[in-house]
């Protein structure tokens, strides 16, 4: 069974707990570092939200398919939230129990470690500039050894490649990486780093899960892929549990030293904030991209149908796995009629277009922007649109985004389905959350097309708070997973509505389109 019954709205608050032995220490902070903002969370110890603060940065387009961040400006923009943040909230450093961190999966930064600086621009996990380097590695017969042991199909979505990249380009950098003068990590690894004045190098399980370069199986760094990729083992961090004391924050930048508590990349923060700690529960993120990851406990399932066999979460040296499905555009889909096209203003208008278009016009968009993910993995294939007539307008072209995520989301429960028995049935529930699950269009649509329940939680923000929880669990304030679990409480259930006759036909016109648009058959 995928997911359980929620109960009622009535449900216990989330991990209520007496705080016992920590004193002063009453709040729980969560840094959300995304693809396109760095935001602050503060959390009471039953993971209420008490502030928020939020910052966007810069994206950088250096090349058609490169996407660039500056590490400064995410390094700024994560102090200047968490101050923003406690001061809202009336709480000074003394009074947090400690910091979560969860951040954008794959991204890849290299710094000196003497200065602290970075030595090129972050590489964001939407990049595609090392396909050729992807294509080469598939066509030598590589792929078969990186997926047994990373889980992983060959991409240039995970750090691997990206890594080698900086290396190779940047003058000097692979010499000075192999006499450990630089320090690579993703996001929450160059983040522990600052915030701890330069004293811990490290990363969690989950994170290290994402690199193309660690085995799950062993949770260890690979010596062999290290070689094939060409990284140098002196430049990695220590890999950890999501839920340990990382180090404690230069006192400087707070107004006192605050324990790091807790890590995990955003999914599986929000699978850990959605409490999907038993197997066959599955939770599905909608932010720029739609992520979907369905617990299967102790047991790492090899896919057959090109999902990636991930780390769900790792605490007292337990791993818990995970399949997952990655979709590289669910939001930015309706980023791009707002700002691409300017059909909307705001992207909530979306939904009610939607809603008012004509339903016998069956418009589809495959929104290969930067190719498509589970379960194509093509990354040279382009968006497409379908079935345009003339009277096709903003309505047709609103409806079409919105229902292409639902078909994305619909192409990876199948594949589930079919990679693990404990997937799927009568009892399918998908929990869901990020921020196109507010448009109950959507979610209705969603349900719909995946003849499933589909269930938004009352705390949206599940990602900040699987941060937090972590967190709060590694310094002895929040409680253990079941007893989390049971706060978990529904806002909004939405049931299948559509006949089966309808829904076959438009998942049948969905992979025509998406047949269509592949350069890979």
């Amino acid at each position: 069974m995928i997911g359980a019954k929620s109960g009622t709205a009535a449900a216990h608050r989330m991990g209520t707990t007496r705080m016992a032995g920590t004193g002063h220490k009453t709040v729980i902070v969560a840094i959300d570092q995304g693809t396109t903002s760095s935001r602050a969370i503060v959390f009471s110890p039953d993971m209420a939200v008490l502030a928020v603060a939020q910052q966007e940065f810069p994206q950088h387009f250096p090349a058609s398919g490169w996407v660039e961040h500056d590490p400064e400006d995410i390094w700024t923009g994560v102090v200047t939230t968490v101050r923003e943040a406690l001061a809202k909230a009336g709480r000074t450093a003394a009074e947090v129990a400690g910091i979560g961190i969860t951040n954008q999966r794959e991204t890849v930064v290299v710094w000196d470690r003497a200065s602290g600086k970075p030595i090129h621009r972050a590489i964001v996990w939407q990049d595609r500039r090392t396909s050729a380097t992807c294509a080469r590695l598939r066509e030598e017969g590589h792929e078969a050894l990186v997926q047994a042991r990373t889980g992983l199909v060959i991409d240039p979505y995970f750090s691997g490649t990206k890594l080698a990249w900086i290396l190779d380009e940047v003058p000097g950098a692979r010499a000075r990486a192999e006499a450990g003068e630089l320090a690579f990590g993703t996001i929450d690894a160059f983040l522990l780093w600052r915030l701890t004045g330069s004293k811990v190098h490290a990363t969690d399980a989950t994170n290290a899960s994402r690199t193309m370069l660690f085995d799950i199986h062993r949770g260890a760094w690979d010596e062999e892929l290290c070689r094939l990729l060409r990284v140098p083992m002196a430049i990695l961090p220590e890999v950890k549990d999501s839920a340990c004391a990382f180090g404690t924050t230069d006192p400087a930048l707070f107004g006192g030293a605050i324990t790091i508590g807790g890590m995990a990349g955003d999914q599986q923060a929000a699978t850990v904030g959605q409490a999907c700690f038993r197997p066959g529960m599955m939770k599905s993120t909608y932010g720029t991209g739609c992520f979907a990851l369905l617990n299967t406990g102790s047991e790492a399932v090899a896919s057959r149908n090109k999902l990636l066999t991930t780390i769900a979460y790792q605490l007292g040296g337990k791993r818990t796995y995970a399949l997952e499905g990655s979709i590289f555009v669910a939001g930015a889909a309706v980023q791009w009629l707002r700002d691409g096209l300017g059909i909307v203003k705001l992207a909530g208008e979306t939904g009610a277009l939607a809603a008012a278009s004509d339903p016998n016009q069956e418009v589809i968009l495959v929104p290969a922007f930067v190719g498509l993910g589970a379960p194509y993995w093509d990354a040279d294939c382009r968006g497409a649109i379908f079935g345009l007539t003339r009277g096709t307008g903003p309505k047709e072209m609103a409806r079409a985004a919105l229902e292409s995520v639902c078909f994305q989301t619909a192409d990876l429960l199948g594949a589930m389905m079919a990679d693990w028995p404990g997937a799927g049935g009568a009892g399918t529930v998908l929990r869901v959350d990020g921020g196109m699950v507010a448009s109950d269009w959507t979610m209705q649509r969603l349900a719909d097309l995946l003849d499933a329940p589909v269930d938004r939680p009352k705390v949206l923000e599940t990602t900040a708070l699987g941060a937090a929880y972590l967190a709060g669990l590694s310094q002895g304030v929040c409680p253990e997973p079941e007893v989390f679990a049971k706060g978990w409480a529904l806002d909004h259930r939405f049931t299948p509505a559509m006949d089966g006759e309808t829904r076959r036909l438009k998942l049948a016109r969905w992979k025509d389109a998406v047949e269509r648009t592949l350069t890979r058959r």
